[in-house]
């Protein structure tokens, strides 16, 4: 009874604390100005995993990097919550197989229900939910966004009230499909208005960056990218291998996204994990975004200047309108700072010479601008 007690309390909680960390640092002092210009920005993130972990994320935390309570204090207008339904065990970046998966107990541990402990679908359909009746009962402090009205919607309100934040899901690892198509549908049906087709391991649809065979896009890959295409589904080439991105540029017909990656000109990822100058290329020509990411692996540095740099390289490759945010929040990594004190990255993006419009674009202008035209119009 007691080991029960320990799993099902102490346990979820414990290991979240030693995965979603933050550098010890000083804060650097924020000039008066770029308070302001930070209060006047609408900010956007393409990634966090928080729906993963078992905090209530209607509530402040002291732990993990993100949670209502800090979107809004960080003036963060928007969140893509992402959701994983599966990893390997002995997780590394070169070389997973799909036999193995640390979910499973994860799920257990924190009493997910039944069904998803055996089913991937299932385990998206659960996070979903999570997200809904947050919005449900955050009293309007948070507004989960479907469709461009209700982006439309929320943004008039807030600039009523900048008290308030939102999401939207995305899907990490279409492997959730478990090979139905219609159950593309479902998830549509759910929320889910971003999917990366791979995680850390190949699957039904392509390769991963990280897989064995790291192939191209398969006739059922091919099958959901066209029905995403038809509902208004945004692609998220993030960990898919160089074959299956270049299918997928190939392929598909609207705009891409990178939601959460590195620069392999200013970070080399022996995994070809980070996009190539080629591939940043190719998304900003489809009319997409990249979000860079903010953990080590991404930028090879753990400083906020670290996250500056690959910013700074894509806007001057292919011009300050494709590239945002894509922090990694509450997925396993290490950050320089929460979603409360995202200014800190404004800060530095003042220091490194970008103008305020040039600001306004990468911190959120750039995301919001490609939602309201392209998310499903209702």
């Amino acid at each position: 009874m007691a080991a029960a007690i320990v799993v099902f309390t102490w346990l979820p909680s414990y290991v979240e604390k030693s995965r979603n960390r933050v550098l010890p640092s000083v804060d650097a002092e924020i000039p008066a100005e770029t308070k302001i210009l930070h209060q006047s920005l609408f900010i956007a993130d393409l990634h966090s995993d928080s729906l993963l972990w078992n905090r209530n994320l209607a509530k402040k935390s002291d732990y993990g990097h993100v949670d209502i309570p800090r979107l809004i204090e960080g003036n963060i207008g928007l969140q893509v919550f992402s959701v994983v339904t599966k990893t390997p065990k002995n997780l590394n970046l070169i070389k997973n197989s799909d036999d193995t998966d640390n979910i499973t107990l994860l799920a257990i541990a924190q009493l997910w229900p039944i069904e998803s402990w055996f089913s991937l679908f299932e385990r998206a359909n659960y996070q979903a939910k999570k997200l809904h009746r947050v919005a449900d009962h955050s009293e309007g402090d948070f507004h989960l966004i479907e469709n461009q009205q209700d982006f439309k919607n929320y943004l008039q309100k807030r600039e009523n009230n900048p008290h308030i934040t939102a999401g939207l899901l995305s899907l990490e690892g279409a492997h959730a499909l478990e090979g139905k198509l219609e159950n593309l549908d479902n998830l549509f049906k759910a929320g889910f208005r971003v999917i990366g087709f791979a995680h850390f391991f190949d699957n039904a649809l392509g390769g991963s960056a990280h897989g064995i065979n790291k192939g191209g896009i398969t006739k059922f890959g091919k099958q959901v990218l066209k029905r995403m295409d038809e509902l208004n589904i945004f692609i998220d080439i993030s960990h898919a291998s160089p074959l299956l991105i270049e299918d997928i540029f190939t392929l598909s017909k609207r705009p891409i996204l990178a939601t959460h990656t590195g620069v392999q000109t200013v970070c080399a990822s022996a995994s070809k994990r980070n996009l190539t100058d080629k591939q940043i290329t190719r998304v900003a020509a489809s009319g997409g975004l990249i979000g860079i990411g903010f953990w080590p692996t991404a930028t090879c540095n753990k400083s906020i200047a670290g996250i500056v740099q690959p910013i700074r390289y894509v806007s001057d490759l292919v011009g300050i309108d494709y590239v945002g945010l894509g922090s990694d929040f509450d997925g396993n990594v290490l950050v320089p700072f929460t979603s409360s004190s995202i200014e800190q990255l404004t800060h530095a993006l003042t220091q490194a010479g970008f103008s305020e419009p040039q600001v306004h674009k990468i911190m959120g202008g750039n995301l919001k601008r490609l939602f309201l035209e392209y998310l499903p119009s209702i």
